[in-house]
């Protein structure tokens, strides 16, 4: 089954999915892993897992911080690779994405990392830093090795822009909340209600909601406008509080109330 068609047929039994983020290395794969087991055991269906990059530009100071201190710890390309393969293994039930800045991917080799992550059996690649104009040839090979690009719409695209961004995109699209970067909190008013209503009109994909969604009531006002909504640095931050244990409930609390 194909990511979109998996993503629907979640749908027919929940009014909004859950896809949550996590910084590989961040603070340490052990954390991670036992993050993920808390995710998927409470009703996660997709999972982030973003390769660290020097320099984030989509991610607010909660994951610049933690990217640059996975990176100080030693974590490198190559260990988040083993360590997706094993997760993606461990826990079916879930749709794995790796999200990672274009560089990551070019200096690895795009037809390489993209091989790779099709044997690993990661479902997709959330690239913020790639538009279509700029990404041919990673498109292109996606295509053939049958990996879903994952595109994105911000509040300042055009109606027309979103079509022409969705033509290239598959599985779903990352629609962005508010202007900015992430981990502020996003305000759940008529302006992004506005924003979400564009963006169904440009494309028959599924969408997933992100930056800034942090409580059961941001994920309830997605309901009915919107297919999933993303968790990132609320995660973070509460692993960082309160430790891994501390997810489960909170996801429990995020999809039930």
């Amino acid at each position: 089954m194909n990511l979109t068609s998996d993503i629907r047929q979640r749908l027919q039994h929940r009014p909004v999915l859950l896809m949550t983020h996590l910084v590989l290395g961040y603070p340490s794969l052990d954390i991670n892993r036992r993050v993920i087991r808390q995710m998927a055991e409470n009703g996660v269906d997709c999972i982030e897992l973003q390769i660290p990059f020097s320099e984030p530009m989509a991610d607010g100071p909660v994951i610049l911080k933690a990217n640059q201190t996975a990176l100080a710890g030693g974590i490198r390309v190559a260990d988040c690779l083993a360590f997706a393969g094993e997760v993606v293994r461990e826990f079916p039930g879930v749709n794995f994405f790796f999200m990672t800045y274009y560089n990551i991917v070019f200096r690895y080799g795009e037809e390489a990392f993209i091989k790779r992550a099709v044997q690993i059996g990661v479902k997709g690649l959330i690239i913020p830093d790639l538009p279509p104009e700029e990404g041919a040839s990673c498109l292109r090979l996606c295509r053939e090795h049958q990996i879903a690009p994952i595109m994105f719409f911000t509040p300042t695209s055009t109606d027309e822009r979103m079509r022409e961004v969705a033509r290239h995109g598959d599985g779903f699209i990352y629609c962005v909340a508010r202007k900015g970067v992430t981990g502020s909190k996003t305000t759940m008013d008529d302006t992004l209600a506005g924003h979400l209503a564009r963006y169904r009109a440009a494309t028959d994909l599924p969408l997933a909601v992100g930056f800034g969604i942090a409580g059961r009531e941001d994920v309830a006002m997605l309901e009915g406008r919107a297919d999933m909504a993303v968790i990132g640095t609320a995660t973070i931050k509460l692993v960082d509080r309160e430790g891994p244990e501390a997810v489960g409930p909170f996801i429990t609390g995020l999809v039930h109330g």
